[in-house]
């Protein structure tokens, strides 16, 4: 991963270059209309306190667990302990982001999502109280991270997640054996090249022409900023949207041209 000052400056970069969507460098009437009706869209979800609420008690929770890190950042897998506020502070998406997943699975009416890499269920939480009546199938490789997210979903009486634990390599092949179609990906579970382009590439025959997909930390390494760059070239990709932090990347077919739009964010 790139460190912090290599990340600032790349930060730096991404808002020099970025639109901030107000009319220069959007010619595109379903870009301008997300930009205008989600981007900026400053409303908080009515769920988001209690959310926010949970985050913070996560924040200061200083229990121990075994993890086992399937990720990035390890060559191979290794089973440590860590202090669940350490998990939080280190995987838990900003609010800022986790809410603006939730804005897009109620702005798209979202019925179906697929989440890699559940942590500690912020998000997850998020994406599933946007559309209580949706689905939300989350993979998390951890079992006791995901023990600890279903405390919060307990809390929080989310009742549409179904969780899947175990490695993706493991679990993945079987959901997508299955044939449910997916409306909305957030991949959020391994930060390294490889496993991104072929977690992609596995999900595509699972998704439709509105599909979405949600790619996190696109600026964190050269291999994901490679990734992105791959991802975007797939011949079923017509939009993207880098808005440095997570990636957005639409199928849709009634695209004319194919466009790739830096949105300040």
């Amino acid at each position: 991963m790139y460190n912090s000052f290599a990340l600032g400056k790349k930060y730096i970069s991404y808002r020099l270059k970025a639109s901030n969507g107000k009319g220069h460098g959007v010619h595109s009437p379903f870009v301008f209309n997300f930009i205008k009706d989600v981007l900026r869209n400053k409303n908080p979800l009515p769920f988001a306190a209690s959310i926010e609420a949970r985050r913070a008690a996560l924040l200061t929770d200083k229990s121990i667990i075994k993890v086992i890190d399937f990720g990035a950042g390890s060559t191979t897998i290794k089973s440590n302990q860590r202090q669940v506020a350490a998990i939080a502070k280190s995987s838990l998406k900003p609010r800022k982001y986790a809410e603006l997943i939730g804005k897009i699975v109620q702005y798209f009416d979202v019925q179906s999502c697929l989440e890699l890499g559940t942590s500690l269920g912020t998000t997850t939480s998020y994406i599933a109280l946007s559309n209580p009546k949706g689905n939300v199938f989350s993979f998390e490789g951890d079992e006791n991270i995901a023990a600890i997210a279903q405390q919060q979903f307990n809390v929080l009486s989310v009742k549409n997640i179904q969780q899947v634990i175990g490695s993706f390599d493991a679990t993945l092949p079987r959901f997508i054996e299955d044939g449910k179609k997916v409306d909305l990906f957030f991949l959020d579970g391994n930060h390294r090249k490889q496993p991104t382009l072929d977690y992609f590439k596995m999900l595509l025959p699972i998704s439709n022409e509105y599909s979405i997909f949600i790619f996190d930390d696109i600026h964190w390494s050269e291999e994901m900023e490679s990734a992105w760059e791959e991802i975007k070239k797939n011949e079923r990709v017509t939009l993207t949207i880098d808005l440095f932090f997570i990636g957005l990347v639409f199928l849709r077919k009634d695209f004319l041209i194919k466009q790739d739009f830096i949105i300040k964010y």
